[in-house]
């Protein structure tokens, strides 16, 4: 990922600018907080349990997570979202500076968890994340864009970020978590409170992950 990909443009101006699907990326509990609720329900997320947001961006569902009572932490290779953070996650969240050691806390979660992270990364970066998750977690949940297997998304509109740069279909997923010795322990095109408006429209358009040591 080349962070400078992901600047304000990226984040405040992407449709008009061609870089993403975003305007204005703001905090909107309304949706955030139902998004939240559907996801420690899913994944059965406790008080004492700690959660890392791989690219958390400005820090939405940190806040999220920590105001519900769950201790979340995040980071995000985007130097514009990190500096941009919502004032209330500042002492929560942290710039990635190296791929190699993408996770920029000493310390080790019960779980890691991404939203629409791994489509922006190389395979070799990757590999790398998963390889350092493996030494910081035990679990693990991924939301992934799917692609169709001809180099296309199944949901056409994520075609329009440009920062979307690997389309790989549900089969490529599986094996690649298990070359990297991480167990699905479930998989799902659908989970009721998460990405609804895209699921709806699109039955196999995106991939829950929840993935084991």
């Amino acid at each position: 990922m080349n962070d400078e990909l992901f600047d304000k443009d990226y984040f405040e101006n992407g449709i008009v600018s061609g870089k993403s699907c975003y305007a204005n990326y703001r905090w909107m509990p309304e949706l955030t907080m139902k998004m939240t609720y559907h996801l420690i329900k899913y994944l059965g997320l406790k008080e004492s349990e700690k959660i890392l947001d791989f690219g958390c961006a400005k820090g939405y569902l940190v806040k999220a997570l920590r105001l519900l009572d769950i201790e979340a932490m995040g980071c995000d290779i985007s130097n514009y979202a990190i500096d941009n953070l919502d004032p209330g996650v500042r002492p929560y969240c942290d710039i990635i500076t190296d791929k190699q050691n993408p996770i920029p806390f000493d310390s080790n979660f019960d779980w890691i968890i991404s939203k629409d992270v791994l489509e922006h990364m190389e395979e070799a970066d990757i590999d790398s994340l998963l390889d350092n998750c493996y030494k910081k977690t035990s679990k693990m949940f991924h939301i992934i864009p799917l692609g169709d297997g001809n180099g296309k998304y199944i949901v056409p509109e994520y075609e329009s970020d440009k920062t979307h740069i690997l389309t790989k279909n549900v089969d490529w997923w599986f094996d690649k978590f298990k070359s990297r010795k991480w167990k699905v322990k479930s998989f799902s095109y659908k989970v009721p409170g998460i990405k609804d408006n895209w699921t709806e429209k699109y039955e196999k358009g995106n991939g829950f992950f929840i993935l084991e040591k």
